[in-house]
């Protein structure tokens, strides 16, 4: 069965900020079930790590500005013929829950979380190598020590508070990267680039790749235009740069 890699650039600073959080979200649900207390580690660092972004900005309006302009757009294309009313009602749907849900949210996304002492005391530890160690932080040790159901039990608590946002952030990334056809393109000698639509400027760019190509792109750009130079690992284990044809699926997310 053939296999494909996909990488994302985002070409502006709210795509960027949602995809870390994403991907931080989704680090937190794959460690939090597993029983090694390291994992539970790995786990309250991705917590760490979300608290830290959305300390950096209004990260709840960004993410209620996207939310209200997919609204937008789509109650836009409700007269289009080719529109399925079902499917649109049912997305329209759930970003009416996703906003009004944040809407409920008390406070910056994480607030309570920054709250929290334990948390605090771990947070202040972990910018120092090695310094979450057992006679650092001896509550954060006795706590790995506990049974798998109450460190999931204190995790899931801490999740639920970020729930909306994460919901949100879900639905968000799932439009845009939706709301484009994938296309087969082909770098000449190892490189692409293209203009982009200024007055409906791309959000997202997404390269897939045959797995096993042994390729991987380096993207820059910008909501005006973008470059892709693909790289090869194959031959010397070093990057190096592939100076062949290669076709590829790129597609660029609008929405």
């Amino acid at each position: 069965m053939s296999t494909s890699l996909t990488f994302e650039y985002p070409l502006n600073e709210r795509i960027r900020t949602f995809l870390r959080l994403e991907y931080l979200l989704e680090k937190v649900a794959h460690f939090l079930p597993q029983e090694d207390p390291w994992m539970s580690r790995v786990a309250v660092e991705g917590i760490l790590g979300i608290l830290t972004i959305t300390t950096r900005g209004d990260i709840k309006t960004e993410l209620l500005k996207e939310l209200e302009r997919n609204t937008n757009a789509l109650n836009r294309m409700q007269r289009e013929p080719e529109v399925d009313p079902k499917t649109l009602e049912k997305t329209l749907d759930d970003l009416r829950k996703a906003i009004s849900d944040l809407h409920k949210s008390s406070g910056q996304i994480g607030q309570s979380l920054r709250q929290d002492g334990f948390l605090k005391s771990i947070a202040k530890r972990s910018s120092i190598p090695g310094g979450t160690c057992s006679f650092d932080i001896p509550q954060y040790h006795y706590w790995l020590r506990q049974p798998l159901k109450l460190r999931q039990q204190q995790l899931s608590d801490w999740m639920q508070s970020l729930q909306p946002a994460s919901n949100g952030i879900t639905l968000a990334l799932s439009l845009a990267r939706t709301s484009a056809e994938p296309r087969e393109v082909t770098a000449t000698g190892g490189f692409y680039q293209e203009a982009l639509n200024i007055q409906a400027p791309a959000q997202l760019v997404r390269v897939t790749l045959k797995d096993g190509s042994h390729l991987f792109p380096e993207i820059s750009g910008h909501k005006n235009r973008f470059s892709i130079r693909f790289m090869s690992v194959k031959e010397t284990g070093r990057p190096t740069s592939w100076q062949k044809d290669t076709t590829f699926t790129l597609t660029c997310c609008v929405f």
